[in-house]
């Protein structure tokens, strides 16, 4: 399974590029899943509802399914969250996987860069940032950047570099 990473800092765009890449890769026939990296606890079920009342129980994991999805959740309690090569485990194969995050980790990745929000690069301090989409060019920088509205640009980029890496 191929995978290729979209990291930045918080507040630059991750999750809307994430969107928007998802929508553009499977509109060309691919198959695409997607692993997004929480920093802090979340919650995908609302309190009081049936899973969420399983899950509070003590339930180490909760499996709900209906008509149009089926959603597994599994509930740490106290353990060490799980490396990302275990997590891809879990994911039924497609032709790519798309990982929201996990900017420590070595898979390759686009950075998303936006300069009101921007802190220090990523990539300056990272080889596995192999190109940045940004809304401002950055000077002196020595790897591919793309406009962040060149979707169609930077799914062309991904899928490519994805290809090449064994």
């Amino acid at each position: 399974m191929r995978l290729y990473g979209v990291t930045g800092w918080k507040n630059n765009g991750k999750t809307t590029l994430v969107e928007r890449l998802v929508t553009e890769i499977a509109g060309r026939g691919l198959s695409v899943s997607t692993v997004k990296h929480a920093h802090h606890g979340f919650d995908l079920d609302e309190p009081g509802k049936d899973s969420w009342r399983h899950r509070e129980a003590g339930a180490r994991e909760v499996l709900v399914s209906g008509g149009a999805r089926w959603a597994l959740m599994h509930e740490l309690r106290g353990a060490d969250e799980p490396p990302l090569a275990d997590l891809l485990a879990q994911l039924s194969a497609v032709d790519l996987v798309i990982v929201e995050g996990y900017k420590r980790d070595t898979h390759r990745k686009i950075e998303v860069r936006r300069a009101a929000a921007a802190r220090e690069l990523i990539a300056a301090g990272d080889a596995s940032v192999r190109a940045v989409a940004t809304d401002t060019p950055l000077e002196g920088f020595d790897r591919p950047q793309f406009d962040l509205d060149d979707v169609r640009g930077i799914a062309d980029f991904m899928l490519a570099d994805a290809l090449s890496w064994p």
